[in-house]
């Protein structure tokens, strides 16, 4: 069978890949870069999206691949450094501060992509032009959000063990699914790195890029629009993370965790649920 990855066509693709991921790592962790590093961001997206299938493109698995293989780059500082960085705080205290920070970076991602399309408005553009702008934007937003996950299951005493690649994607998983890693569960890392986490971020990325496509307005509106988006969709996010990060069992999310929930909490369970139910009936119907 004949390897079409293989040859100078793949290694020029990787490369394009990788620059990207690695400026998306850069970006999350370095808010006084951002700016600077966005415009060479936009050029490393535009190269890696002329190495990928059409497929690839409207479906999102590419862009879910370029945040995948950025997640293990995004730099994540553990509880003491985090705790130096932000005066000694602890707790919940140290969690708003990092919800906060991020709520600010997002919101600045928005006004950005918004002001850049005013500009564009005023000469011609093509139809792939508003999409990489779009591309950029949701790129750049998960970055920063997955760097939030990472460090508030840090502040929640849950940090993820194993290689950065592991970690990464674990954090990638967390963040598409909104819901805690669970280290304990052996199945999470495995889903993690499996093509279950590439296929769960597609969906979160495709999705908030639907969310986003506000900020291709025209004028000021798409820069109002992209801040408030990435506001409302980031708090939304550190909300039902650190609900589940609170809980002395945080659970991989989805499907799974629900089962997970279910195996740990037996009082839970559908069986049981019905049990009780129908023993309160039972009992009303016995009652005079």
């Amino acid at each position: 069978m004949t390897n079409i990855d293989a040859g100078p066509d793949a290694g020029a693709s990787r490369a394009a890949d990788d620059a990207a991921a690695d400026l998306l790592g850069r970006i999350a962790g370095d808010e006084d870069a951002r700016a600077r590093l966005a415009p060479q961001l936009a050029f490393a997206l535009a190269r890696s999206a002329a190495k990928a299938g059409s497929g690839a493109l409207t479906s999102g698995r590419w862009l879910a691949d370029v945040v995948v293989d950025a997640a293990p780059r995004i730099p994540v500082r553990n509880l003491q450094t985090l705790r130096e960085h932000h005066a000694g705080l602890d707790g919940e205290v140290l969690a708003d501060a990092l919800v906060k920070s991020a709520v600010l970076a997002t919101a600045a991602v928005g006004v950005a992509g918004g002001a850049v399309t005013a500009v564009k408005w005023t000469v011609p553009v093509t139809l792939l032009t508003l999409p990489l702008q779009l591309a950029v934007e949701t790129a750049a937003v998960a970055a920063i959000e997955i760097k939030l996950v990472a460090e508030l299951h840090e502040v929640y005493g849950v940090a993820v063990a194993g290689t950065g690649t592991q970690r990464g994607a674990a954090y990638a998983l967390s963040w598409a699914n909104r819901r805690g890693v669970n280290p304990l569960e052996p199945a999470t890392m495995s889903v993690a790195l499996g093509m279950v986490a590439r296929q769960r971020v597609q969906r979160r990325l495709v999705g908030r890029a639907g969310r986003g496509i506000g900020t291709l307005a025209p004028m000021m509106i798409g820069a109002a629009y992209g801040a408030v988006s990435n506001r409302r969709q980031t708090i939304a996010l550190s909300d039902s993370l650190r609900s589940d990060l609170r809980r002395n069992r945080p659970l991989v999310g989805g499907l799974t965790g629900l089962a997970v929930s279910h195996l740990l909490d037996p009082t839970r369970s559908p069986r049981r649920i019905f049990r009780r139910r129908q023993g309160t009936l039972n009992r009303d119907r016995l009652t005079p």
